[in-house]
């Protein structure tokens, strides 16, 4: 069976330096960081003290009764108003359509970690007795995609992931391919992550993986940059309505790019460091290009997973260069993480949208805070400042911990 086109129709977004697709793209263009010291709870005593948090929420602009947004965490709020985002952003009318043949594909890192913070703390303090009867509902992965499709009536292919880091991406690919062999003609898919908590954030500081510049937390998510010391939580939600281009055409869709390609691969080593070798990431971003019918000069930009830790940066960049070769020198590759923080679950879904505003725009985002450059990180992160340059393919890197790699690759569409 022929593969089936699958184009992106809209674009929808909760991020810490802006609420919709075009707050985000404008943010990232300008190098503006969202971190800051921590508000959701006082940090005092954590090693890291800082974040990227969502600012300016008000979800009631699409989950619209006090009844719904008591039953859902906050990672499910973000999916729930990035999807009915997408929809709109997307001119869907969804009374128009087949239910069954729109689906629903978002996963979470997480899940709700405040949930199961708060509810422990109650079991602790008052017994079993006065647990929440939404405790397991609230906090279970799925129902990032589960209230989607209650919100919204669809009733097509529903499922989540949860692959750490690299959740938005395996989203946004196996969702391709569920339109690909026609499961369906659409589909929303992404991440969701909201676990600046303290738990999240205590459970990272043990892992000595989060930054410590607490004085200047707008400059602390430095990916590639020699001076980096770890990453910067980031919370949000980045969803896209991916479509078949016949369905597309059919109801006069505007369309933002094509999803070229989906890899995806394990490292097989070991459960928070990635291959030294950098083997898995580079395989995944070579099936990325095979399953696109793609060759290696064909890559104009990497949008890379970039975390602003020493050896994600070090080994993200070594598996460019295994699998380019000295075109690698020649590849313009940031990191948005240096303004979005790391949104862990949702990061693949907001990196996602970044990549196909810049097939379709030309414009590649910066890498900002990028000072000192690092021997072992030589390529080209645009520093600083967003460029021009003609960007036909961008590939945007998805890596998370266990070994999980995903990488999708984007193009210019053409009718």
């Amino acid at each position: 069976m022929d593969k089936r086109r699958v184009v992106v129709t809209g674009l929808g977004a909760v991020t810490p330096v802006g609420n919709s697709k075009d707050e985000l793209w404008k943010s990232l263009l300008a190098g503006k960081s969202g971190a800051g010291k921590i508000t959701h709870f006082d940090p005092t005593g954590f090693d890291s003290q800082i974040a990227c948090e969502v600012k300016n929420f008000d979800a009631s602009r699409y989950i619209t009764t006090a009844k719904e947004l008591r039953r859902m965490d906050r990672f499910v709020q973000f999916a729930v108003y990035g999807a009915k985002m997408a929809m709109e952003d997307a001119g869907l009318d969804i009374t128009k359509e087949d239910p069954y043949r729109i689906g629903v594909l978002v996963g979470s890192g997480i899940g709700g970690l405040k949930v199961i913070q708060d509810q422990t703390l109650v079991w602790k303090e008052k017994g079993p007795s006065r647990l929440g009867p939404l405790l397991i509902p609230m906090l279970i992965v799925n129902m990032a995609p589960g209230q989607i499709s209650i919100s919204c009536g669809i009733k097509g292919p529903n499922s989540c992931v949860a692959t750490a880091c690299a959740t938005g991406n395996h989203s946004i690919g196996e969702a391709t391919r569920l339109i690909q062999h026609g499961y369906a003609d659409m589909m929303i898919c992404g991440g969701t992550e909201a676990a600046i908590v303290e738990t999240g954030v205590g459970g990272f500081c043990a892992l000595t993986a989060l930054s410590k510049r607490n004085d200047a937390p707008e400059k602390a998510s430095r990916p590639f940059d020699k001076g980096r010391d770890g990453f910067v939580m980031g919370e949000g939600s980045g969803i896209a309505l991916l479509e078949s281009l016949e369905h597309a055409k059919k109801r006069g869709a505007k369309i933002y790019a094509e999803v070229a390609g989906y890899g995806m691969c394990g490292d097989a080593y070991h459960m928070t460091a990635p291959d030294p070798n950098g083997e898995g990431a580079a395989m995944c971003m070579k099936l990325a290009l095979q399953d696109g019918g793609l060759k290696l000069e064909d890559v104009s930009y990497i949008n890379a997973h970039g975390t602003s830790t020493e050896l994600n940066d070090k080994i993200e960049t070594l598996a460019i260069k295994k699998l380019f070769g000295k075109q690698a020198y020649k590849i313009p590759v940031s990191s948005t993480k240096s303004m979005t923080g790391h949104c862990l679950g949702a990061a693949g879904g907001i990196e996602f949208i970044a990549s196909v505003k810049a097939v379709q725009e030309d414009i590649i985002p910066p890498t900002i805070n990028y000072e000192t450059p690092d021997p072992d990180c030589d390529l080209d992160y645009v520093p600083n400042k967003a460029r021009s340059a003609k960007v036909n393919v961008a590939i945007s890197n998805a890596f998370g911990f266990g070994g999980h790699n995903a990488c999708i690759a984007v193009k210019k569409f053409l009718p």
